[in-house]
């Protein structure tokens, strides 16, 4: 199967309302980011798309991550924890990882975001840099994982 193709049947696994929100954000994060490479990591826990200038993970700078219950978009670099983001945005604790949930794609237009991102991109080791052209890359799909839509309760 094609990777666009496996990429798309992995996202219409979670509740429409995620896909939805979630191939809306990967669209904008294409348009904005067209030279990245899309490394797509559909682990235990979430179906991750990382964005970054190599194939290798450790370049990544960004990712979306899709949990059963939201998408969140994602800051992976060392010195993320020291972004300045006076509007308190991230989430999370982590030096290599920090996260806004989306409340929609256009959560990722918003300034403050926009700036975020910004300072991650000039921030990277490695630059995203125009002489480069974006390929989507399924780089593992795990034979475990977590159920992609939410748990209904019991007598529900």
């Amino acid at each position: 199967m094609r990777a666009d193709a496996q990429l798309r049947a992995a996202i219409a696994e979670f509740d429409p309302a995620i896909a939805t929100l979630g191939r809306a954000a990967l669209a904008a994060l294409r348009r904005r980011l067209p030279r990245a490479y899309q490394l797509v990591y559909d682990n235990y826990n979430a179906l991750a798309i990382g964005f970054g200038p190599t194939d290798r993970a450790s370049d990544a700078i960004l990712s979306l991550a899709f949990y059963p219950r939201r998408v969140s978009l994602c800051f992976l670099q060392a010195g993320t924890s020291r972004l300045p983001d006076p509007h308190r945005l991230l989430q999370g604790t982590g030096k290599l990882n920090r996260f806004i949930p989306l409340a929609s794609a256009a959560t990722l237009a918003e300034p403050a975001v926009r700036d975020l991102i910004d300072q991650a991109l000039a921030n990277a080791r490695v630059p995203i840099t125009p002489a480069v052209a974006g390929h989507l890359i399924i780089k593992s799909v795990s034979a475990r994982r977590r159920p992609r839509r939410p748990s209904r309760p019991k007598g529900g």
